[in-house]
């Protein structure tokens, strides 16, 4: 997990850097009492600046060793869902 999409506190998507992987790609969106857990974990994570993932979209950089477990979804995209934070 490399930084969050909107407020830290409850953010809406991760981005995430897969392993084999030189560029973060973005989340599918989290939901309500996921996004709650995350914040937490998150709250004092220093920002590193504003960053753009392989899609283009930006997101906000975090100094963090938090890893998530994600799905990922078959097809073209291979969407990453994120199921928890270990």
């Amino acid at each position: 997990m490399v930084g969050t999409v909107g407020p830290r506190c409850r953010p809406r998507r991760l981005a995430l850097l897969p392993d084999a992987e030189s560029r973060p790609r973005l989340s599918a969106p989290l939901d309500a009492a996921l996004a709650a857990r995350l914040g937490v974990l998150l709250a004092d994570a220093p920002a590193t600046g504003e960053h753009r993932a392989t899609s283009g979209e930006t997101y906000t950089g975090l100094d963090t060793d938090l890893v998530v477990e994600v799905l990922v979804g078959t097809g073209r995209h291979g969407t990453l869902s994120v199921v928890r934070a270990r």
